[in-house]
């Protein structure tokens, strides 16, 4: 197997390309305007490590948790957290909840994006943040928020 940037193995899957194995050691992340190899992580001017953060952002259905699975196999004794955009759907209004197979769950707007990209920041700076959950039986978010941190 040769040497695939991140880029490529995201591409690849989007397509449908089938990776039988993702192995990390193998994958040339490097940064896309310079080229320069990325590091794991990034050191902060208080001595603690920013966390590494990998995004997919491919169609529904595409394999991102399947991408996610293999990356967790890989990094076996990290501290890993999967943070879902679904966590992040807004809840349906009681009208949209009685024709709930018309709505469109896949369209930007279905999702609170202030609050998500508030959590990733917080999250990337070492600080709690409270991920939302959503129950798709009701199509509302829940009240027990899950935790996380990123030290």
């Amino acid at each position: 197997m040769g040497t695939y940037s991140t880029r490529e193995v995201l591409n690849a899957t989007a397509v449908g390309v089938h990776h039988p194995a993702l192995r990390l050691h193998e994958l040339d992340l490097k940064d896309s305007l310079s080229g320069e190899d990325l590091p794991m992580t990034s050191g902060l001017e208080n001595g603690h490590q920013e966390p590494f953060v990998i995004t997919t952002n491919l169609l529904p259905s595409s394999g991102k948790s399947t991408i996610c699975k293999m990356i967790i196999d890989q990094l076996c004794d990290q501290c890993i957290v999967v943070v879902t955009q679904e966590s992040f759907y807004y809840g349906l209004p009681n009208k949209e909840s009685l024709c709930v197979h018309d709505y469109n769950f896949d369209h930007l707007d279905a999702f609170d994006m202030d609050l998500l990209l508030s959590c990733m920041e917080t999250l990337k700076h070492g600080k709690v943040v409270d991920i939302p959950s959503y129950d798709f039986k009701t199509h509302r978010s829940v009240s027990c928020a899950r935790k996380v941190i990123l030290y």
